[in-house]
């Protein structure tokens, strides 16, 4: 009897103990409040500052992001691309100039840049209502839909370029909105398309694929002064093939991708010596070798024949590359790190939150170029990465402190989140009220302001 007394009077300690731990981990401490509100006051002193500060600090101070030069360039500026593409010049070009027929001329360009990019969050919420993990398989009709939201988001994103011209409303606002819409889009597709094939945690490292081109591309760019697309290219041939791939799988179903390639490609089923990799393990290796890589060394190659005939610098060239570099470095760390496997469990949130820092960091670039600013490295463009350091400091206290982290790690996603969409649209909003206000212009009317 004394025995049995023992052990139940030990268990009820073990109970209690228990019961102590579980209301100590709830409670927080003072590292964990001030890794929770430092991020979120941040934002809001990024959000507020201007609007409510009645001080007389000249804007560039107060975070303004267009200095006296800039405005003078504005009105200066020019656009100027060439698409190489074959498939543009000859299929796509037709099309789409008659496409703009059906838009009436009272509709603005950055309407139509909009909608289309509508297109692709409806079309990410799909996938996301119907894969949560983006590793089961949606219905068909998902696929479909898929396939043709990114068709209309590609004919919609041609299109508003060829409204402005024919309208007589083009302007540098409607340049930066339009790849400002486009650097969110590689996030909102990524989704989409893992959704379709079933990739789950590889979702990420295809919205790598798809940023790392279009932020070369951005940066050669700035210093080009041209858009260069060659003849196969990411708008075109990219999204083609994409949307080609929605349309297959609504076909054969998302399964499909997903197992072995020589399971659902019979006839290279003699392949020897090789692991077994599913079919979208092989189509991100292809993307890699035959579409990146060569991208990457065109971007770089044409970048350092500007540098050089202007007898520039091309480390401070170079240096322009470091903030998108530091982003996905950290964000591949933290996911490293992560006690709760956050590309696996939250694929769409990683995704969404690291897409939106990577939409500031090209519009930031996008805007220096517009402002002709000088080139090297943008300090500004670092403020998208201030999260990272206590996002990795936190799952890094995980691996330290038997895998418990200092705050619940989708909290921390969801901070991450909400920093960045909230730092993009204090930026966005700012640029486009600075800029239709040198300009004397709106962002949804073709009409002018009256002076």
């Amino acid at each position: 009897t004394l025995k049995v007394q023992t052990e139940s009077i030990g268990l009820r300690n073990i109970e209690k103990e228990k019961k102590k731990k579980r209301s100590e981990k709830k409670r927080p401490s003072p590292l964990q409040s001030i890794l929770l509100l430092f991020p979120i006051s941040f934002l809001a002193s990024l959000l507020f500052r201007n609007r409510f500060s009645s001080s007389p600090i000249p804007l560039p101070l107060q975070m303004g992001y267009i200095g006296h030069h800039g405005v003078a360039t504005l009105h200066k500026y020019k656009y100027s691309g060439v698409d190489n593409s074959l498939v543009a010049k000859y299929i796509l070009q037709p099309f789409w100039t008659r496409s703009v027929t059906l838009f009436p001329l009272w509709m603005p360009p950055n309407m139509i840049t909009l909608t289309g990019f509508t297109f692709l969050l409806i079309s990410a919420l799909l996938g996301y209502i119907y894969s949560p993990r983006l590793d089961t398989a949606p219905p068909r009709w998902v696929h479909l839909a898929h396939g043709l939201l990114l068709f209309l988001y590609q004919t919609f994103d041609a299109v508003d370029g060829k409204q402005a011209r024919r309208t007589n409303s083009s302007s540098p606002l409607g340049e930066l909105f339009d790849h400002g819409c486009d650097a969110l889009a590689c996030a909102f597709e990524a989704l989409a398309f893992g959704s379709s094939i079933m990739c789950g945690r590889y979702t990420f490292f295809f919205w790598v694929i798809a940023a790392v081109p279009f932020y070369l591309a951005t940066w050669e760019h700035f210093f080009t002064n041209t858009l260069i697309l060659p003849v196969i290219n990411g708008p075109t041939e990219g999204l083609m093939l994409i949307y080609v791939c929605h349309f297959f799988t609504f076909l054969t179903g998302a399964e499909w991708w997903a197992q072995d390639f020589r399971k659902s490609i019979p006839f290279l089923s003699w392949i020897p010596f090789v692991p077994e990799i599913p079919v979208y393990g092989v189509v991100m290796i292809f993307m890699t070798l035959f579409a990146v890589i060569p991208t990457i060394a065109s971007n770089i190659g044409n970048v350092q024949k500007v540098v050089a005939s202007k007898k520039g610098n091309m480390l401070s060239a170079l240096a322009m590359l470091l903030p998108f570099n530091a982003l996905l470095a950290g964000v591949g760390i933290w996911a490293y790190l992560s006690p709760s496997d956050i590309m696996k469990n939250y694929p769409h949130l990683l995704v969404v939150g690291t897409g939106f820092a990577f939409g500031f960091l090209v519009g930031r670039m996008i805007l220096a170029h517009l402002c002709d600013e000088p080139k090297g490295l943008k300090t500004g463009m670092c403020m998208s990465l201030v999260f990272l350091p206590f996002a990795i400091a936190n799952a890094l206290t995980a691996k330290l402190n038997e895998g418990l982290p200092l705050v619940d790690e989708p909290l921390v996603l969801l901070l991450y989140c909400a920093y960045t969409v909230g730092l993009y649209l204090h930026f966005a909003t700012s640029v486009i009220h600075e800029i239709k206000n040198a300009l004397g212009i709106y962002c949804f009317r073709i009409t002018r302001k009256e002076a």
